[in-house]
């Protein structure tokens, strides 16, 4: 059965209360009835003069409905600029790595992509250890010049 919708008389339940008092009850009452019905119940409007029917969704969902939805939650730990930042960065790293040659190319992908340190590279290199260091810094140096661009 259907719940009683209706904000009483308060006039008629408190006779010796004022105005403003009766308004404030009505209004607190009224409240109530939107977030207990209004917010959760789905309506259809007629629009006699138009011919017209309008659905109003309901303002509350379930969770169990936008989980089946497939519906993506706000993670608050998430910092959207963080993000936003970093993969600009990525896009331009990506296009700085397209501006080196093919062996300063190699050298950054063993060393960073696959963790090779600077001796191992030096030995499949057969150059001195310090070679290599001397090539990586100059190519992060070229790296971060195109970043200030």
């Amino acid at each position: 059965m259907a719940k009683e919708r209706r904000i009483p008389n308060y006039r008629k339940m408190y006779p010796e209360a004022s105005e403003e008092v009766i308004a404030l009850l009505r209004q607190g009452e009224r409240k109530l009835l939107y977030h207990e019905y209004d917010l959760k119940v789905e309506k259809f409007i007629v629009d006699e003069e138009k011919q017209k029917v309008f659905f109003i969704q309901s303002k509350e969902d379930s969770l169990e409905r936008l989980i089946e939805a497939d519906v993506q939650f706000y993670d608050e730990d998430t910092n959207v600029e963080e993000i936003a930042i970093k993969a600009v960065m990525i896009n331009k790293l990506l296009e700085g790595l397209k501006h080196l040659t093919k062996e300063e190319h190699e050298l950054i992908t063993a060393l960073f992509y696959e963790g090779m340190t600077e001796r191992e590279y030096a030995e499949i290199k057969g150059v001195y250890h310090n070679a290599i260091h001397k090539r990586k810094i100059r190519i992060l140096k070229k790296l971060e010049n195109f970043f200030k661009k």
